[in-house]
């Protein structure tokens, strides 16, 4: 069963906070955003101020983790987990703990609980489909478990490879949704971030070029592209689609201190085997003669 706590291992007082409704992985960003600041500025001072914010965030988002691994995608306005966990919101979580970890480090208030956290959920994102609901037509669900840090080198790059066919329009990008005639800017650039973090960077390369396509005149970028109707949908210049494009281009130019805020990662996790084997059955079977 989900967890019914609203503190995490922080000791985050849930009193304090005016509305509990959230997502999980919108809280755990936080840490990565602070942690990629640090990377291309170096100002210390910055995640100090930072830290104590990134601590309550993923005490909030650890008491939403079940035995097994996998976090709940929210908990309501009354203080409820979510039914489900999203295998794209637990990569993203991951992602935001391997960050987290490293600002503890940077902080002096080292943190083993959520190493521990860590590799439990690395481990179930890496095994564990079943723990997720269903949403394999979106292209997040396939290469998010490779963005995210669960899956690297080989396996990730199998990863990839087994959804190429199914989500990439050739010289036109990413499907959001396998069925859908529709690509989009910022799901094709997190996919040269994962393809780079993969150590793939020739293929990045090749990928990332698309993008210009819907590049406007004045630099921005259309969020996507309807290919059967030959429209943009939907029909903005968004914000988070160009931060996408720019992150993609850091990666692959190297041009800030952040440009490895996907592929490097910032603490020194074991995401093999299970930290607890029995929680997600894991366990040997020991065989009594």
């Amino acid at each position: 069963s989900w967890p019914r706590t609203t503190g995490g291992p922080s000791g985050a007082n849930p009193a304090a906070v005016a509305d509990q409704a959230a997502e999980s992985h919108h809280a755990a960003y936080v840490a990565v955003g602070v942690w990629h600041e640090f990377l291309v500025t170096g100002d210390q001072g910055f995640t100090t101020a930072m830290w104590p914010a990134v601590r309550d965030a993923i005490g909030w988002v650890l008491g939403l983790q079940v035995p097994r691994g996998e976090v709940a995608w929210e908990r309501d306005a009354a203080g409820e987990p979510g039914e489900f966990a999203l295998l794209s919101g637990c990569s993203s979580i991951l992602q935001g703990l391997r960050c987290a970890i490293a600002l503890a480090d940077l902080a002096g208030e080292p943190q083993p609980d959520w190493e521990f956290a860590a590799v439990q959920l690395g481990h179930v994102l890496a095994s564990h489909p079943e723990a997720f609901a269903d949403k394999s037509r979106f292209a997040m669900d396939w290469y998010y478990p490779v963005l995210g840090g669960a899956l690297r080198g080989g396996a990730g790059a199998a990863r990839l490879t087994a959804g190429w066919d199914t989500f990439v329009v050739p010289g036109l990008g990413v499907r959001c949704v396998s069925d859908q005639s529709w690509v989009t800017v910022a799901e094709t650039s997190e996919l040269v971030l994962a393809l780079d973090a993969c150590g793939l960077r020739a293929q990045a390369a090749e990928l990332f070029a698309v993008t210009g396509r819907l590049q406007h005149d004045d630099g921005s970028y259309w969020t996507g592209w309807q290919f059967a109707n030959e429209a943009h949908f939907p029909a903005e210049r968004s914000s988070w689609t160009a931060a996408a494009v720019v992150l993609a281009a850091d990666a692959l130019t190297g041009f800030s201190g952040g440009a490895g805020v996907f592929r490097d990662i910032p603490a020194p996790l074991d995401l093999g085997p299970p930290a607890d084997p029995e929680a997600c059955g894991c366990a040997p079977v020991t065989v009594t003669p």
